[in-house]
């Protein structure tokens, strides 16, 4: 099973639109919804338009009434400028009318997205997840995908990026996991590049669960957070400019990182020094992730993906307090939970993130781990 939330339509993706019957792409059934708030910021922002410009003529005072002096010093005041109402943008392709949230449940996971009040285009997140692919019922994918310059480079990578790992890992030996999970993060970063992508970005946060293993890997700002008996765990490391190991290796490659807009960009633009895409910044920003492989024990309760969105503005240790809280009992039985639950604490922590000042794309996925190491079947038909 294997659910993409990309918007489904055969337009170019950024553009398109929420009345369709589904938000989710899917290469098999799975029980799936989607909302869209109607609160006004849902609508789509608008700029005024310079053009269709009305220009009075200005009115000139008698020759007699001006003074020698005056006709020196005297600036002409400026024509009156009538500006038309705002107009929506649509660039060729239709006003923007993009959805408010994306959302999905299965067992033992929910995801929830929800756009930020500072776009004026499609939402930039997306996710996936494949559960019992190529037959292992204990196998799961699951990805988040923050985009950076259009939404473009995360669909692709949602798309293809479950199907490219879980292809190099079941060529190679355990031993060689990392490296499997690596050849099909740049084998995502290619597919991106043959599609002829050639503006924008993204960061990702996986988590390949297999064997008893949970890998976890990141390109990007997007983080992975385990509770461990109720104690926040970083699984990953953000990929930011002013990191001090990455800010070296992109000035041994020959780039250089900046200081601009109060924070470290990579060549005075980006923030992050590792994404999918960015074809213009690809000799600095790299798509090889970082991963960490382990052992999933009883004292693995759940596994937190999330975009900046998120993190930005509430610490690990929040947020699993918060997960804790509100399903913290029903997640450490080993038995199925209500998907809802779930639900209800991604809802909660996006809230929060937005309560405290967020104005980004949030996406927030928590996985029940125990559900995938001791259920006989996860797969879903």
């Amino acid at each position: 099973m294997c659910a993409v939330a990309v918007p489904k339509t055969t337009m170019t993706p950024l553009f398109s639109s929420p009345k369709l019957s589904s938000l989710l792409y899917k290469s098999s059934s799975l029980n799936s919804s989607s909302s869209s708030s109607s609160s006004s910021s849902s609508s789509p922002k608008s700029l005024s338009s310079p053009r269709n410009l009305h220009v009075s003529a200005s009115s000139s005072p008698s020759p007699s009434s001006v003074s020698p002096v005056d006709t020196v010093l005297k600036r002409k005041r400026p024509a009156r400028i009538d500006v038309p109402p705002s107009i929506p943008i649509g660039f060729g392709f239709g006003i923007f009318e993009t959805p408010e949230v994306m959302e999905e449940e299965g067992e033992g996971y929910s995801v929830y997205c929800k756009r930020g009040r500072r776009r004026i285009s499609a939402m930039e997140d997306r996710f996936s997840v494949t559960v019992g692919s190529q037959g292992y019922s204990k196998q799961a994918f699951f990805g988040v995908f923050d985009g950076h310059g259009g939404a473009r480079v995360a669909e692709i990578a949602a798309k293809r990026m479950s199907e490219n790992v879980i292809d190099q890992v079941t060529r190679r030996a355990e031993s060689e996991l990392e490296e499997a999970i690596k050849d099909g993060y740049l084998r995502t970063d290619r597919d991106v590049s043959e599609e002829g992508v050639s503006g924008g970005g993204a960061c990702c946060v996986t988590a390949l669960i297999r064997n008893g293993n949970l890998a976890v890997s990141n390109v990007g700002d997007c983080r992975a957070v385990l509770s461990r008996k109720g104690k926040a765990e970083a699984l990953t490391s953000d990929h930011r400019a002013g990191r001090e190991d990455e800010r070296n290796r992109i000035e041994k490659s020959g780039g250089y990182v900046d200081c601009c807009g109060g924070g470290w960009r990579v060549q005075g633009t980006l923030a992050v020094s590792r994404a999918i895409g960015d074809e213009h910044l690809k000799q600095w920003v790299i798509s090889a992730p970082e991963t960490r492989v382990m052992k999933i024990d009883d004292d693995c309760r759940f596994l937190i993906l999330a975009s900046d969105g998120l993190w930005d503005k509430v610490t690990n240790q929040e947020a699993v307090d918060i997960v804790e809280a509100m399903c913290g009992a029903e997640i450490m039985k080993k038995k199925p939970i209500n998907p809802s639950l779930i639900m209800s604490a991604c809802k909660q922590l996006v809230s929060l993130s937005t309560s405290r000042g967020s104005i980004d794309d949030t996406t927030v996925m928590i996985i029940k781990l125990n559900s995938l190491i001791h259920s006989s079947t996860s797969n879903h038909h």
